[in-house]
């Protein structure tokens, strides 16, 4: 299972929210380049970038902090947040991703969106199906779509989507632990998806629970920001695997 560590920006600061809440906001960083090197100094090798200013705003906004981090480091960065128009895509692909993640599009605007899987091939786009209470969130996880999260997928797999990001949103920055009822049920329902994990992931017990379901990979933000998880025991796993 690969190990992603988290950076959510805003104002180009690195910030963690509480379920999703703006109003919940934990400033970890002023200097997102620097965080993202001592990240790959300790073995990291990917990356999970999402711009907040973005999402909120319906247009991709912290490109800059993207390319920066791609032209100084060798991560492998998935970018999320505000890609809601060809531009957009073209903007962060310019920038230096190695994979976007389309949540509030894939419901909006499925055509479009599965227009993308079909342009850009399904190991460059990513789903993100971010869910409450099995409700699938949109628009920085500030909307409820009518979309629950087994028809969701099961429309986008038909349509060749390979990886899929799914937090519980409930748990996103609680450190309660991850919703493993839930990948379990996905992994189950969609074998054929590499499904990545999100939201609760509190130590390094959760992190190998998560590898034995059969998770593709797991997102770790508020953990390490917390000292929950330190780099240091992120690194012997890695290097361990």
């Amino acid at each position: 299972m690969r190990i992603i560590p988290a950076l959510d920006i805003i104002d180009g600061k690195c910030v963690r929210l509480l379920n999703g809440n703006y109003q919940k906001m934990t400033i970890y960083s002023d200097d997102p380049l620097e965080m993202a090197k001592r990240f790959e100094d300790h073995g990291m090798q990917y990356l999970h970038l999402v711009d907040l200013d973005g999402a909120k705003s319906n247009r991709i906004v912290n490109y800059k902090i993207l390319e920066k981090i791609a032209s100084k480091t060798n991560l492998i960065i998935d970018f999320g947040g505000g890609i809601k128009a060809d531009e957009d895509l073209r903007i962060a692909f310019n920038s230096g991703a190695a994979q976007l993640t389309g949540g509030s599009i894939a419901v909006k605007d499925p055509e479009r969106f599965s227009g993308w899987i079909r342009d850009y091939g399904s190991s460059k786009i990513i789903l993100g199906a971010d869910v409450k209470d099995t409700t699938v969130a949109i628009s920085g996880w500030l909307e409820e779509s009518d979309q629950t999260i087994i028809p969701f997928l099961q429309d986008y797999v038909k349509k060749g989507i390979e990886y899929v990001i799914c937090t519980d949103i409930n748990r996103d920055g609680t450190l309660a632990g991850p919703a493993v009822d839930l990948y379990s049920e996905l992994l189950q329902t969609f074998p054929e998806i590499k499904l990545i994990a999100s939201g609760g992931i509190s130590n390094v017990e959760t992190l190998l629970e998560l590898d034995e379901l059969g998770c593709d990979a797991a997102i770790i933000g508020k953990a390490i920001y917390e000292n929950r998880i330190s780099l240091k025991e992120l690194e012997r796993l890695i290097v361990q695997r």
